[in-house]
């Protein structure tokens, strides 16, 4: 799970949406059945954990949030930043619903929680919370929603693998929770799959921004004889920034960061939010969300759909070759999976047997580092 800030009052103002009343709930509906949940919404609101400028997650999501602004002229969208992982969550969610917001997107992982409670207080609400997972039956008026981020990830592993002189990859990432594990894993089998001899080596900053422990992670991967470097972080200037100076390549995450990397983008992974975004706030205003695909803990991948997650232009260095080594393995995932046994983790123990493809549910249980991976797991 994500590490809950503690913040002051000054960073929940600053997070608030404009003319916000902090703290402000309206009261559920008493004595009657409840609205369905989103119906006829006039308004919208957006929550980020961070702000809508970071080159990474929260400038997807906020783009995402204009795409339905777009769609919907007469929708009114409220956005608020740098809103933290904690009840704070849930007071500007109560905010923007005072103001009257029928729909909540709650797009942190970490938001779960403030979410939830959202959801409990407001059953005329729907509630989408951006990555993490419901246990047991979700409520009528609340879901999940993500796309399998590791599969483009894979797939940019490729492209790491073949442009390697050194045969070492770095990967900087935050928290040990299976989003992470599973980037880290994809990526190092992508890479592996066109370069056996590669290893990806770790480090975790226990923060999804703080530039001073990423610039610190890719300077000493950097000292290692790393010569390519990609993150799970939400931020990524500064890891993209301090691999470019060092003339290494880097793999993006979140958004397309090609721009601060002229000469050592690869390739990357980014997010595409707005399709969906639109699709979800179309189901949930036509009064259909309770008992739709999104009433639950809803992913899309190669396999299922059209993924939200997709790969990033590809950078001057990556040749021809590769570029079709990429395609075929994206045809591939299709009917397959990063993960399609046999693998092994670190200790050399079979975690997926042979011949088998694990599902989607699988895979976000996932645990453990795969073998070639090197670094130890944190405590969450």
């Amino acid at each position: 799970m994500r590490k809950i800030l503690i913040i002051g009052a000054a960073v929940l103002l600053a997070a608030a949406c404009s003319a916000n009343t902090a703290g402000t709930t309206a009261a559920a509906p008493s004595g009657a059945e409840a609205a369905a949940p989103g119906k006829d919404a006039t308004a919208v609101g957006f929550i980020f954990v961070g702000p809508r400028d970071d080159y990474g997650y929260n400038q997807a999501a906020y783009e995402g949030s204009q795409a339905v602004a777009k769609a919907f002229p007469d929708l009114k969208v409220l956005t608020a930043e740098n809103v933290p992982e904690d009840d704070n969550a849930a007071r500007v969610m109560n905010s923007m619903i005072a103001k009257g917001a029928k729909i909540i997107f709650a797009t942190s992982y970490g938001h779960l929680d403030a979410a939830l409670k959202v959801a409990a207080e407001h059953p005329d609400v729907a509630v989408f919370q951006q990555g993490n997972l419901i246990t047991g039956t979700p409520p009528k008026n609340a879901g999940t929603y993500f796309g399998t981020v590791y599969e483009p990830v894979y797939l940019a592993g490729i492209a790491a693998g073949r442009a390697t002189k050194s045969n070492k990859l770095g990967f900087v990432y935050a928290f040990p929770i299976s989003q992470t594990l599973n980037n880290i894993n994809a990526f190092h089998l992508g890479a592996r799959s066109v370069n056996p001899k590669v290893q990806t080596f770790t480090v975790s900053t226990s923060s999804w921004c703080d530039p001073a422990k990423q610039a610190e992670a890719a300077a000493n991967l950097l000292k290692q004889g790393v010569d390519v470097i990609t993150q799970h972080q939400d931020c990524t200037a500064t890891v993209i920034k301090t691999t470019e100076a060092a003339g290494r390549y880097t793999v993006g995450y979140h958004a397309d960061a090609s721009a601060i990397a002229p000469k050592g983008w690869l390739t990357g992974s980014q997010w595409n939010w707005g399709p969906l975004y639109i699709d979800m706030v179309k189901t949930a205003r036509s009064g259909g969300f309770t008992g739709s695909k999104y009433n639950g803990n809803f992913r899309v991948g190669y396999r299922t759909g059209e993924n939200p997650f997709v790969q990033s232009p590809y950078g001057p260095a990556v040749d021809e070759e590769t570029k079709k080594l990429i395609e075929q393995a994206r045809e591939r995932l299709t009917k397959s999976s990063p993960f399609a046994g046999p693998v092994l983790d670190q200790k050399g123990e079979v975690r997926v047997l042979d011949g088998h493809v694990p599902d989607y549910e699988e895979i976000e249980k996932m645990d453990y580092f795969v073998s070639g991976v090197v670094g130890s797991l944190p405590k969450s």
